[in-house]
């Protein structure tokens, strides 16, 4: 059973590891591909790997962002909702792949698909970005990292 009290208080323990990982996370979401795009990609595997303390972050950022209710429920059905554009498909497609390795099919074909709508450059951001909320969702989901009130 899962308890509101977190294991390990990582971030006072590994207080310059969490610094380093924080401060990739801001040069990201101040990077090529956008804060929107950075929080949507984010978000999504957040629900993939059950991480409910960055769910909670990212959903609000986003609301904060000007994303409407609406539109951040259908992230976690974003194959078949109307509010996304090709390029954001293709990061949220890129991200779940990545993220279901090494059972996930992240082909040459799929790595194609991915170059019509990214430069190399920010194919290397959003691979990035995609290790970096793995990372935040290992440590908030096996500390058990409560949300905030």
């Amino acid at each position: 059973m899962h308890t509101s009290a977190a294991r390990v208080p990582y971030i006072q323990l590994a207080p310059k590891a969490f610094q380093n990982l924080l401060d990739l996370s801001q040069t990201l979401k101040k990077g090529a591909l956008g804060e929107r795009l950075i929080d949507l990609v984010w978000l999504r595997v957040s629900q993939l790997n059950g991480c409910a303390f960055c769910i909670d972050m990212h959903g609000q950022d986003l609301l904060r962002q000007g994303l409407s209710p609406r539109e951040l429920n259908a992230v976690a059905g974003w194959r078949e909702a109307p509010f996304f554009s090709e390029r954001e498909r293709a990061a949220l497609r890129w991200a779940e792949l990545i993220n279901a390795t090494p059972n996930g099919d992240a082909s040459d074909e799929e790595f194609a698909r991915l170059s019509q709508q990214f430069s190399p450059a920010e194919i290397a951001e959003l691979g990035f970005a995609i290790s970096t909320i793995v990372a935040w969702n290992l440590l908030n989901v096996g500390f058990r990292q409560p949300l905030p009130a």
